[in-house]
Order: C-alpha cells, then sequence, then structure tokens
C-alpha cells in the first residue's frame, strides 16, 4: 500500500490580509489628496477648547447635519489640539454605558 497523500495546508488567511492591506493602502492614497483651505485673515482658529466642546455636542450635530447642510467637525481647524479635544469630547459619550456588574 502506498503511503497516504500529504495535502498543503492552506492559506485561509492570505486572502482577508490581502484585502486588508489593500482597503488601507487605499485609504492612505486618497487621504492625501485632502487639504484644507487657508484660515480666513482676522478671524482665531478654533482650538483644543472649542474641540471639546464640538466633541461633546457631535451626536446632536451629526442629527441636525442629516436634515442641513452643517459640519460636525471644525473646518479648518489648527490641527492636533483641536483633533485631541474633539476626540476627548466624542469619547465621553462612549464611557457613559460601560459599568461594573458586582456579582
Amino acid at each position: 500500500m502506498s503511503p497516504p497523500a500529504v495535502s498543503k495546508p492552506r492559506r485561509r488567511w492570505l486572502k482577508p490580509l490581502l484585502v486588508g492591506v489593500g482597503i488601507v493602502g487605499a485609504g492612505l492614497l486618497l487621504s492625501a489628496c485632502a487639504t484644507q483651505p487657508p484660515p480666513m485673515a482676522g478671524r482665531e482658529l478654533p482650538g483644543f477648547l472649542y474641540g471639546l466642546l464640538h466633541g461633546l455636542i457631535a451626536p446632536f450635530s451629526f442629527v441636525y447635519s442629516l436634515v442641513s447642510d452643517t459640519r460636525v467637525y471644525a473646518y479648518p481647524n489648527p490641527g492636533r489640539w483641536y483633533d485631541f479635544g474633539f476626540l476627548l469630547g466624542v469619547s465621553a459619550w462612549g464611557s457613559g454605558g460601560t459599568h461594573v456588574v458586582r456579582r
């Protein structure tokens, strides 16, 4: 009798990996096209506190933006400090749903 044929292991992870790399690559390529308009003369850009406020009201702003021409995110903004404040404000909504369950 001949020995049983050894089959090669299937690489089930390869296709999802290639799709994921393609999606991330396309996102990076498209994000290179994004620009902000120059700030208006005499107008101060929103900073950290405005980012925090805009993050806190983001769910309401999103609902309102569905029926009007309103942005959820300040445009243009100075960058990282506004982004950090916005992230903190939005994350305040998400942390309200977590709680510790006592047994």
